[in-house]
C-alpha cells in the first residue's frame, strides 16, 4: 500500500486510535487498518465481535480493547450523520 492509499484512509477513517484506522463500512462493520502495517486488518460489528482478521492474538486483544474504551465516539458519529 502506497502513502497514497494510506493517506486516503486516514481521511476517511471515522476514528483513528492508537495507530488503528476505524472505518464504517457500508453494511454497518468496522474495518480496523494497522495504519504502522497496512495489511494487518480485521472486520468487526459493531458489538465488536470478530468477523475476520489476518492480525496476530496480541493486535486482536489490543484493537478489541481499543474498540471497547472508544466505540462510543465512533458510534455518536455515525449516527449524528444519519440524523
Amino acid at each position: 500500500m502506497n502513502q497514497n492509499e494510506i493517506k486516503n484512509i486516514q481521511q476517511n477513517a471515522q476514528m483513528i486510535v492508537g495507530g488503528y484506522a476505524f472505518c464504517i463500512m457500508d453494511n454497518n462493520n468496522i474495518r480496523i487498518i494497522d495504519l504502522h502495517k497496512p495489511n494487518h486488518v480485521c472486520i468487526i460489528n459493531h458489538k465488536g465481535l470478530l468477523l475476520e482478521t489476518n492480525m496476530d492474538d496480541i493486535e486482536i486483544a489490543l484493537i478489541t480493547d481499543l474498540w471497547t474504551k472508544n466505540q462510543k465516539y465512533i458510534l455518536e458519529s455515525k449516527y449524528a450523520e444519519i440524523l
